[in-house]
């Protein structure tokens, strides 16, 4: 009978934790693809409306009108730049996920090497006890035999 691999609980956990850091790098991806699509929207929002504000500039409007033009643009250049510190910090995220998981599949390579060479030296182990059985049997019948001839 072969012996377990001693170490089949830290590979179990290590896959585990290998399981949830890739699942949370999924999340990661997704929320800095998120991130970049709402920027990429405030930033097409603001030269729609930077150029309807050059539209009715050529066509003329009161100072009032383009006060109101200048503060939204300017809210809108401050929710960009806010995006786009969420879209850097998402990338950093992303890249720190990137290299959990990254480390726990090492972990995981390095169990399963191990488990391989406990595999391949269990199965030596069975091939020799099969071996030694097998020539322990031969021996017996020629023995046997020798025995028979001389009766």
């Amino acid at each position: 009978m072969t012996n377990p691999f001693p170490l089949k609980p830290l590979l179990d956990l290590s896959q585990n934790r290998m399981d949830d850091a890739a699942r949370r790098l999924g999340e990661l991806i997704a929320s800095e693809q998120e991130g970049t699509r709402k920027l990429e929207l405030l930033q097409n929002y603001r030269d729609e409306y930077e150029s309807r504000f050059h539209e009715a500039a050529r066509n003329g409007i009161s100072p009032e009108a383009w006060r109101n033009f200048s503060a939204f643009i300017g809210r809108i250049d401050e929710a960009i730049a806010i995006q786009k510190t969420q879209v850097d910090r998402s990338r950093q995220l992303t890249a720190a996920g990137q290299n959990a998981w990254m480390t726990q599949r090492n972990k995981v390579k390095a169990f399963d090497t191990l488990q391989k060479r406990h595999e391949v030296g269990e199965a030596k182990k069975a091939a020799r006890v099969e071996q030694h059985q097998s020539d322990e049997h031969s021996a017996n019948r020629y023995r046997d035999r020798g025995e028979a001839e001389e009766s």
